[in-house]
C-alpha cells in the first residue's frame, strides 16, 4: 500500500509514518515548512517529503491520502484555499482517511492497547509504561508524543511475544480533534483495553468551549473500553470523577489518594508503592516532583493490568531516563544552567517551576534563582484563555520572561501582578538581551515552550560562552 500523509512533520503524524514504513508500506508526505527533527528522522527511513500542499500532489495517486488535523478548509485573505491539495482530493473523490482512523485499522486492531489520556503527563506516563513492558520482555509497540530517552524513537511496532502477534501497544491518547471532517477526539479511535486517566482540566480553547465539552469526549472514550478492561483513574481529580459518574462499564482502579488502591509513601525520588494498603515495591530513580510520582503510580498500575508484577515495574523505573524536552539540561556555561521543557499550559508551567525549586531547595541550593523563559505558543495560550493564571504559574520564579511575538493579548498586563519580576519581549533578540542582562552565576534558565522556541536554548548558551 502507498499512503501519502498531509501534515507529516507533526509528532503524531510523523510517528504514524514511521509505523507505516515499518509495516512495509510505501510512505510519502507533505507539510508546510518541512522541518527538523521529524523531517530528518523521516528521510532517514526513506520517506520522501514534499514542501507545501500544492494540488499537483494529487498526481502521486497513492492508495489513500492520510489527513493530519493541521489540514483545514481555511481560505487565505485573497480567497485561495490554504490547503489546495485537500481541495483537489475532495474534487477528485480520491480516497482519504484521518490519521487516528488509519492507525486504528492498520496497527491497533487485535492488539492489547494501553492508552494514556489526560491534560498533563501523557508523554511521560506512556514512556514509563512502555519502558516497564520492555523491561518485562513484552517488547511493546508504542506511539508517543515525545522521544523517550530509553528508546531514542517516538514510535515502533513492537515484537511478537509468547506466540501472539505483537499483542501490546502503548499510545499517548490525545483529546485534540481527529481531523477537519471528524471532530471527535483522537482517542475515541484507539479502543483501549487498559486506559489511564491522569488528570483533566480545561485546554484546547480553539476547539472546546469549556471543561464540560472535554469531559464529554472522555465519556465517549470510556464507552469504548471493554468490560474485561480496566480504567486507571487519578483519585485527586474531581473532573475525572464526574466523567466516571456519567457511566463506566469496566473495572476501575484509583491511584494517588490516601484511600486509593494504588498510592505512594515517601519522597518523589524514593518512594514505596502500596497496592491495597500493602507494600508492592519501591521506586528509586532520578526524577523528582509529585507529578512524576503520580505518573509512575499510573504506569505501574497499567502494567499490572498487562500482567507485570508491581515489584518488577518498580525495578524498571529505576533505569527510566525520562523524555526528551522534560527538564532536559541543554548545557551549563559560566555557572548558568539552561533547561528545555515542553510546559505550555499554566498548570504545567507551575509544576515545572515548582519541581525545580524543590529540587534545588532539597540539595541545599535555596539561594540559586530560577529564571522562567516561556513562550505562550499553544492555541489555548495564543487565544488568551488562561492568561490570568500566568502570575500564579510563575510565582516561584525569581524572574519571568515572556516571548509575546505572536499574541493578540497584552502579555505585560497579564503579568502585571508579578511587578518588576516580569518582562515581555516581542522578538527573540530582545528576549535574549533581557535574559542575559539579568542572568548571573548560579542561575537556572528554564525555557518552556511546546515548539522550537526559535532555538533560544542554543542561542543563550552561545551568548553565555562568548567573551565579554
Amino acid at each position: 500500500m502507498h499512503i501519502h500523509i498531509l501534515g507529516i512533520c507533526g509528532t503524531f503524524m510523523g510517528g504514524l509514518a514511521a509505523l507505516a514504513r515499518e509495516c512495509g508500506h510505501t510512505v510519502t508526505g507533505c507539510d508546510a515548512g518541512v522541518y527538523p527533527p521529524m523531517s530528518e528522522q523521516l528521510r532517514a527511513l526513506g520517506i520522501e517529503l514534499i514542501e507545501g500542499y500544492d494540488a499537483a500532489q494529487l498526481d502521486i495517486r497513492p492508495d489513500v491520502f492520510v489527513i493530519g488535523n493541521v489540514v483545514s478548509r481555511a481560505r487565505l485573505p485573497d480567497g485561495a484555499p490554504k490547503f489546495p491539495l485537500m481541495e483537489a482530493i475532495l474534487d477528485a473523490g480520491a480516497p482519504y482517511i484521518s490519521g487516528p482512523q488509519w492507525l486504528a485499522e492498520n496497527v491497533l486492531r487485535g492488539r492489547h492497547v494501553l492508552a494514556v489520556a489526560g491534560t498533563h503527563g501523557k508523554t511521560s506516563t506512556a514512556s514509563m509504561l512502555a519502558w516497564i513492558l520492555e523491561c518485562a520482555g513484552l517488547t511493546p509497540g508504542f506511539l508517543i508524543g515525545g522521544v523517550p530517552l530509553n528508546f531514542g524513537i517516538s514510535a515502533r511496532l513492537g515484537e511478537p511475544c509468547e506466540g501472539k502477534p505483537r499483542p501490546f501497544f502503548v499510545i499517548e491518547a490525545d483529546e485534540y480533534d481527529t481531523a477537519f471532517f471528524d471532530k471527535r477526539s483522537k482517542f475515541v479511535h484507539y479502543r483501549p483495553r487498559t486506559l489511564v486517566l491522569n488528570n483533566l482540566e480545561f485546554d484546547h480553547a480553539d476547539i472546546f468551549d469549556n471543561l464540560a465539552a472535554i469531559e464529554r469526549q472522555f465519556q465517549h472514550l470510556l464507552r469504548t473500553v471493554p468490560a474485561s478492561g480496566q480504567v486507571i483513574v487519578n483519585a485527586r481529580e474531581a473532573a475525572l470523577e464526574r466523567v466516571l459518574q456519567a457511566g463506566v462499564w469496566s473495572e476501575v482502579a484509583h491511584f494517588g489518594a490516601d484511600d486509593s488502591q494504588w498510592r505512594a509513601s515517601g519522597e518523589a525520588s524514593d518512594f514505596e508503592v502500596l497496592r491495597g494498603g500493602h507494600a508492592a515495591g519501591r521506586v528509586r530513580w532520578t526524577l523528582t516532583g509529585a507529578h512524576n510520582q503520580l505518573n509512575a503510580l499510573a504506569a505501574i498500575a497499567a502494567a499490572a493490568h498487562a500482567g507485570v508484577p508491581p515489584e518488577q515495574a518498580c525495578a524498571a523505573l529505576a533505569t527510566f531516563q525520562n523524555v526528551r524536552r522534560r527538564m532536559e539540561v541543554r548545557g551549563c556555561v559560566c555557572g548558568v544552567t539552561v533547561y528545555d521543557d515542553f510546559a505550555h499550559h499554566p498548570t504545567a508551567i507551575r509544576t515545572t517551576v515548582d519541581g525545580l525549586r524543590r529540587q534545588l531547595d532539597a540539595a541545599g541550593r535555596s539561594a540559586e534563582r530560577i529564571l522562567a523563559i516561556f513562550e505562550p505558543r499553544s492555541n489555548t495560550m495564543r487565544l488568551g484563555a488562561m492568561k490570568e493564571r500566568l502570575p500564579w504559574a510563575l510565582e516561584n520564579a525569581a524572574q519571568a520572561f515572556c516571548y509575546a511575538a505572536h499574541l493578540d493579548w497584552d502579555a505585560a498586563a497579564a503579568l502585571a501582578p508579578l511587578g518588576a519580576r516580569a518582562a515581555v519581549a516581542h522578538s527573540v533578540d530582545e528576549l535574549l538581551q533581557r535574559v542575559l542582562a539579568a542572568a548571573r552565576p548560579g542561575d537556572h534558565l528554564l525555557c518552556m515552550s511546546n515548539g522550537g522556541f526559535e532555538h533560544v536554548h542554543e542561542r543563550l548558551l552561545e551568548a553565555l560562552a562568548a567573551p565579554q
